[in-house]
Parts: C-alpha cells; sequence; structure tokens
C-alpha cells in the first residue's frame, strides 16, 4: 500500500519531525530508483544544490518542503565519534554520546577472518544507527605502503587481496543497520606528511593491482553506498574530485551508483568539484579544521559559486542531476529506509564483540622458551613495566579519536584476571606522552612523571631483576609522530629510549616479554635478547582483558601480520628508493606539490622483500600459537570449464600441540613465465580453522582465471595468460610448508 510521508511516519522512521507541502511516495515497495526521480522531479534548483553540501561540521540539510530528513555523518572507523557543536569542533558536552571503542582495523585485519569483520561492521553499525547517523565514515582500506603513515593504524595492512576479503563483510555488517559505510580514502591516501598537496605518480599496472582492488571490492563486491576522497592529488588534480578515479573508474568501469563525499576541507574549487565527480561536499570553511561562521555553507564551492554558475550558464544541470540523484538514492538507502533496525549503545554484545575481536587479532611474534603462557603454577612475581601498561589509547589519533564508555587498561586486566596468585608490581620505565586529551575529550588521567628517564629507568631494572616474568608494554601511543591523522612517524625506532630501556631490562631478566602496542611496525634490535614478542594493537574498550586472557592463555593467540616488519627502511620498496616523502613540484595550475614517484611499482611490502631476497623481522602473515600444527602434502585437481579450468589444491594441516588453537592457512600463486615482471608469489587465498589436539582437517581453495590474472597498460584490462604456475600454501609469506605446480592451457 501506497504510503505518505507526514510528520507521524517521519516520527516513526526515527527522523526529523517535518510537516511535508508536497508529500514524496515512501513505499518500500516501490524500486528505489523510482522514488529517486519522483523526488528529483519536484525538487527546486535551489533545493538541489542544497542537498550535496553542509549544513554544519557533520550534517546535509535534505529538503524540508518535501519532508526529506537531514543527513548525518559520523567518524570513524573504529566508533561512533561524540557530538560537536553545529557550527565548531568543540565538544557539544552531551552525556549520553560515549561508544564502544572497537579495535583498531589493523587488528581487524590481523584477525585474517572475514567473520570478525562482519561482526565487527554489524556492531559499529548498530551503534551510528542508535545515535540516528546516515553514514558512517569509514572503513579506511588504503595499502601500507610505508610503515611511517601516521595513519597505518585506521588501515587493513598491505596486501590488496588480504584488504579486499576484510572490507566486503566489514560493508555488509555496517550497512544491514541502514547505516552507510564511507570507504575511504579513495584512493592513494597512503602517507599523512604533506597529504594535502601530496601528488603519487603512479602508473597504471601499479594502481589496479596494489591500491585500487580493495575499493573496488566494497563497491562491487561490498555494495558500499558512499565512498570519500583523499586530501592528496593524483595525476596534478586532487583526488575528491579527480575525474580519473571517480568518473572513469568508480562510476564508469565500477558502475558504482553511491556518492561520492570529500574529505573535510579537501575541495579546492567549484569548476573541477563539479565536473570531477564530487557528490558532497564537507568541511570546506575555511579548511574543515577551523572554526567558521554560521552562513559559511553558503560559500561552500558546490553552494552559491554552483547555484551562480548554473544561472549564468557557466555550468548545466547535467552534473547537478547526477550529484542530487545519488544523495537521494543515499538518503533512501538510510535515514528514510524506514525497515531499517533501532541499533543499540554499548551493549554487552558489543563489549563481547570488542573483546573477541581483540583476541583473534593479538599476534605472538616470538615466543622462545615457552615463555608464555604465563605458568601461575610456578610464577609468583610478575614485573609490569612501561607506560602502555596505563595509558588509555582510545582519546587521540586524529578523528578517529573517540570518548568511550570505558576502558581496561592492560595492567587493570591482568590484576583483574591473575588476582591474587600471583604478586604484580608496576614500574613506569619511561615518560612518552603523559597527555590524554583530545579536541575536548581527556581519559582523566594524568601521567606526568617528575622522575628523570635514568631514575625510571633504574627503577624498572630493579623490578625486572626481582620478578619471575617480566611483561614490558611498549610500542607507540595516538600523539603527533606516532599512531596520529596528519602527521607520519619520524623514523622507525621506539620513541622515547625505549629500545635501550627493553635492552636493560633484557640483561636484567632475559624471561622478558615484549607487548608491542601500536598500529604500525617498529624497528626491534632487541629481538634476540628477550624470549617473547607479541603485536597487540588498540584493542578499544576491552584491551586490558583481552591482552590478559592471551598473556594467561586462556584464549591461545591466532592472529597474523597484515603487513610485512620491515628490520629497517631499507628494506621497504619506498624508502630504498627514496621516494618517501616526496619532491618539491608544481601541478597544472602552477600550485606548489609534493611529487610522490612509486617507483617500486607493485613491489610493495612482501612483494619487495621477496624480489630482493630480504630478511624482514618477521614476515607478512607471521603469527604463531601456544600449539604447533603441522602440514601435509598439498594436491591439485582440475576441473574443466568452458572459458577457462579451475583448480581445487587440498592440504591435510594437523594440530601437532597440546592446545586448541586456530591456524590461518595462506594460499599464494607464482606465475614460473609471464610477459610482464611479476612478484615471486602473492596472497590469493586464506582460510582460518580450528583445531583440538591431534586433529586434522583438509583445507581446499578453489583457483580460478582471477587469481591468475595480471594488469596489462597496454591493453587497459586484466590479462590471464595459459602457463605454468604453483600454488605455495604455508603459514607465512616465507613459512612455506608445501607446494604443487599446475598448467592453465
Amino acid at each position: 500500500m501506497k504510503a505518505l510521508i507526514s510528520a507521524l511516519t517521519l516520527f516513526a522512521a526515527g527522523t526529523t519531525c517535518i510537516q511535508a507541502e508536497t508529500p514524496v511516495y515512501l513505499d518500500d515497495s516501490k524500486p528505489i530508483e523510482e522514488r529517486v526521480e519522483d523526488a528529483l522531479s519536484r525538487m527546486t534548483l535551489r533545493e538541489k544544490i542544497n542537498i550535496i553540501h553542509a549544513q554544519s561540521k557533520f550534517s546535509a540539510p535534505g529538503v524540508p518542503r518535501l519532508g526529506i530528513p537531514e543527513m548525518w555523518c559520523t567518524d570513524g572507523p573504529m566508533g561512533v565519534r561524540p557530538e560537536v557543536l553545529w557550527d565548531k569542533w568543540t565538544q557539544a558536552k552531551w552525556t549520553n554520546d560515549s561508544c564502544t571503542a572497537f579495535p583498531s582495523l589493523t587488528a581487524l585485519a590481523a584477525t585474517w577472518d572475514p567473520d570478525m569483520a562482519l561482526l565487527y561492521g554489524k556492531s559499529i553499525g548498530e551503534e551510528a544507527r542508535y545515535r540516528n547517523k546516515s553514514v558512517l565514515l569509514g572503513p579506511g582500506i588504503n595499502i601500507y605502503r610505508t610503515p611511517l603513515n601516521g595513519r597505518n593504524f585506521e588501515y587493513m595492512g598491505e596486501d590488496p587481496y588480504l584488504v579486499s576479503k576484510m572490507v566486503v563483510p566489514y560493508v555488509k555488517g555496517v550497512q544491514s543497520n541502514g547505516v552507510a559505510v564511507c570507504v575511504k580514502h579513495y584512493a592513494l591516501n597512503n602517507n599523512e606528511i604533506n597529504r594535502h598537496t601530496s601528488n603519487p605518480i603512479v602508473d597504471d599496472r601499479t594502481l589496479y593491482e596494489i591500491y585500487l582492488p580493495g575499493f573496488r571490492a566494497a563497491a562491487q563486491e561490498g555494495n558500499a553506498w558512499s565512498f570519500m576522497g583523499g586530501y592528496n592529488l593524483f595525476r596534478g588534480e586532487h583526488a575528491s574530485y579527480n575525474p580519473i578515479l571517480m568518473n572513469d573508474i568508480l562510476k564508469g568501469e565500477w558502475g558504482w551508483d553511491g556518492a561520492v563525499i570529500s574529505d573535510w576541507g579537501a575541495v579546492h574549487d567549484t569548476r573541477t568539484a563539479v565536473s570531477g565527480g564530487l557528490d558532497m561536499e564537507f568541511g570546506s570553511w575555511t579548511n574543515g579544521l577551523s572554526n567558521g561562521h554560521s552562513n559559511a555553507y553558503d560559500n561552500y564551492f558546490l553552494a552559491e559559486p554552483y547555484l551562480k554558475g548554473i544561472q549564468d550558464g557557466t555550468y548545466s544541470t547535467v552534473e547537478l542531476d547526477d550529484k542530487a540523484r545519488r544523495v537521494l538514492r543515499l538518503t533512501f538507502r538510510t535515514v528514510m529506509n524506514r525497515n531499517r533496525p533501532f541499533g543499540a549503545m554499548g551493549s554487552d554484545e558489543h563489549v563481547a564483540a570488542c573483546r573477541k575481536i581483540g583476541e583473534e587479532g593479538v599476534v605472538l611474534l616470538q615466543n622462545r622458551n615457552n615463555l608464555l603462557p604465563i605458568n601461575l603454577d610456578n610464577v609468583k612475581k610478575i614485573a609490569v613495566i612501561g607506560e602502555n601498561a596505563i595509558k588509555m589509547m582510545t582519546v587521540g589519533g586524529g578523528s578517529s579519536s573517540l570518548k568511550a564508555r570505558y576502558e581496561v587498561t592492560p595492567l587493570d586486566g591482568l590484576k583483574a584476571r591473575i588476582g591474587n596468585k600471583a604478586q604484580i608490581v608496576y614500574a613506569r620505565g619511561y615518560v612518552g606522552d603523559p597527555t590524554g586529551e583530545y579536541n575536548g575529550v581527556t581519559t582523566g588521567q594524568d601521567l606526568n612523571d617528575p622522575r628523570s628517564p635514568e631514575e625510571l629507568r633504574d627503577e624498572a631494572v630493579r623490578v625486572a631483576r626481582d620478578a619471575d616474568i617480566v611483561l614490558f608494554f611498549g610500542g607507540l601511543n595516538k600523539a603527533a609522530h606516532n599512531d596520529c591523522e596528519d602527521s607520519d612517524r619520524l623514523s622507525m625506532e621506539l620513541p622515547y629510549g625505549q629500545n635501550e630501556l627493553i635492552e636493560a631490562i633484557a640483561a636484567a631478566n632475559p624471561r622478558t616479554a615484549v607487548i608491542n602496542i601500536s598500529g604500525t611496525g617498529v624497528a626491534m634490535p632487541w629481538t634476540d635478547k628477550v624470549d617473547a614478542i607479541m603485536q597487540a594493537w588498540y584493542l578499544g574498550n576491552e584491551t586490558g582483558n583481552a591482552l590478559a586472557s592471551i598473556l594467561t592463555g586462556d584464549v591461545n593467540p591466532s592472529g597474523k601480520l597484515p603487513y610485512t616488519y620491515y628490520a629497517s627502511l631499507d628494506q621497504c620498496g619506498a624508502h630504498k628508493m627514496g621516494e618517501y616523502p616526496g619532491h618539491p613540484g608544481v601541478d597544472e595550475l602552477g600550485n606548489e606539490v609534493m611529487d610522490m614517484p612509486y617507483n617500486e611499482g607493485i613491489f610493495v611490502g612482501y612483494r619487495f622483500t621477496d624480489k630482493n631476497k630480504l630478511r624482514p623481522t618477521f614476515p607478512f602473515g607471521h603469527g604463531i600459537s601456544y600449539t604447533t600444527f603441522k602440514y601435509g602434502k598439498a594436491t591439485i585437481d582440475r576441473s574443466e570449464g568452458t572459458e577457462t579450468d579451475t583448480f581445487t589444491v587440498t592440504v591435510p594441516v594437523t594440530n601437532t600441540g597440546s592446545r586448541t588453537g586456530k591456524e590461518t592457512v595462506q594460499l599464494y600463486i607464482a606465475d614460473l613465465k609471464s610477459s610482464l615482471p611479476r612478484p615471486v608469489k602473492e596472497l590469493k587465498g586464506f582460510k582460518k580453522i580450528e583445531l583440538q589436539p591431534g586433529q586434522t582437517a583438509d583445507v581446499s581453495f578453489t583457483i580460478t582465471a582471477d587469481a591468475l590474472k595480471f594488469f596489462d597498460p597496454e591493453l587497459h584490462a586484466w590479462k590471464c595468460e595459459p602457463g605454468t604456475f604453483e600454488a605455495l600454501i604455508g603459514s607465512s609469506a616465507t613459512d612455506i610448508r608445501t607446494k604443487a605446480s599446475f598448467k592453465l592451457r
């Protein structure tokens, strides 16, 4: 039955209560395209202009006359941002806008588990829906090109296949709540330094094989409803309205029907914003980060300047109608979808999801002498050392900073889990970032310490020497030049003198486990001096509880690295070839930019270390367990097809240890002869399995032509050549356990 928008139905839908002058059909039996065209036909020119730009820091106005409600966006990909004032970044000081802080997206990628991505997306989508948000500004899926990128912790690693398989369920989980994702930052936003002027110089093959697959998967497989453009340029034009990225590829080649949203303050002129594929402009007065005036939104590039340009004949209405149509489509899918669920905020289920994802993502990198898990029958005194054992990490890092309902620190989590079974003695060790504030949100912690570095180190060594086991919690934090938006790291070294401190502690007691909390790789010159190393990420509300469960063996670690842990920057192609952080240049209009050649091409991450026979500290895909796994011999079966054959490779995997555990079995493909240079191998499949002690399971992968293709820049198409390939199956990029050859005819 045909239903009309009225004040009553708007209220029932959880939207702004507005009396509609001209009713718009909200019949869910009608196709969205029909409803979009109906609404578009009723709108005035000014109303079309109004809906394509912001009316506040995070909202667009809708069409009140037609009963089309406001659209509200929110950061970010790891939790719903607290409310700010209408025109300012100042906190609105609500008392009911605390969220569940979920683990960083790097931690999610480290689970290597699409089911965890679906759970993550569903959970965070429920929180955004409860707050009546239309668009969640995330996930971030830019490729790790350098370990120095300040926003690596917001992304999903270095491999396009892994990113593609993890982003799709995240997208579907969020959008099942009637909340749109806004996949970012499309594209090539691979560094924060000079981010507004960075001009990546990338060939087509590298673009399509490395930097676009995750976005393509989100658009075509995940059906993401919106994308966010980056601050950076591409081939001389800004990414948020880059005609190649937006018109030719996203909306053209991929046939995507969603809306492109600018990053805040990423728009610089009207002409290119009109023609370059941008649909909604946010944060442009004056730069997206400064306070504006209440009438600033009329001066946006897609506001009055655009309207006047249409009126004087500079622009046609063709582009405007396309933009308005895409924004309406986004509106009907979200805030005007009366069937979307009501959502939930801070539920027990979200707490459980936060902890589960964190536990699945923690990576055990090294465990000599079986130091971990902590044997509470033998260990009576535990030394906990390091600022990151007590520092809350949900606040800070830029736009992903959160106002969490609570946060369990590692020290508190250990105390709660261990109780009186062992004595825990804490020593600070170093002072890094004593602050706990970002944009008016505070943790309430005062971590200032008047003692000198020597005094802190001496105390830490003394405590370590007297303990049965040492747990050092260090790494990075979310301060500038650590893991933080708008600044890259200055080096791979651990800050605040931690390397020297770790060596001093290990000299006093080699039974030391380093728990590194960071969103990216760090230099570890002390790996041979400590028994255990764990990559712990930023794990949100349940950080301490998740880490305690891993350290005590309640949960067997199963995470795998989603990036290569370089021993030094020379092992990273972008740095080895001297291209980071770029070179001064000018764009087509004579503006100063930072040209950044991507001359390493497709050889990013493990592709570069493989090619150059380098030995990283820990390879891509690495992660060990408290149990062990044996791989049997791989076998391959061919299935003949009408166009091309498919192959099924199978390997038996056995848990040869004494604990139940999970292993991520990884499939890499090697093309033994190609007309173009190809990586030594490329990830083309993975499966995470759980096995009881002594249990064996067959793990199978289906290999189709898609897994064998490369992008041919001359043809501007994906190409599959006949020949001999190898299926390499193992536990990491360098731990290949078995392989089998096959021929494509």
